[in-house]
């Protein structure tokens, strides 16, 4: 089991990436444009490096729903590879069998 404060600070992160979203992109969007002027390109990309770093959609860290182990992830399923064993075990993800002979 994962410590209690990292699984709140990822939580903390999806948040603050979800609140300035459309912010990032627009600024994004204004300092890859070539066909603004280097000036206009320059000061997006300074407001850009103003937004909190924990609003980069890079700084979330994938973790288990039921644990929140952040290694041997499965993005499909969103579990660690210990939860998804025990429950395949268990027979109760669907359409899934572990096998065993």
């Amino acid at each position: 089991m994962a410590k209690t404060s990292s699984v709140e600070k990822n939580n903390r992160r999806r948040k603050l990436v979800a609140q300035y979203a459309a912010k990032r992109k627009a600024l994004k969007e204004l300092a890859k444009d070539q066909m603004k002027r280097p000036e206009e390109r320059f000061a997006a990309r300074l407001k850009l490096a103003e937004l909190p770093r924990n609003s980069s959609a890079t700084r979330i860290r994938n973790r288990c729903e039921l644990t929140g182990r952040s290694r041997g992830y499965y993005r499909k399923l969103k579990l660690c590879r210990n939860q998804l064993r025990e429950l395949a075990s268990q027979g109760l993800i669907p359409g899934m069998v572990k096998s065993s002979w």
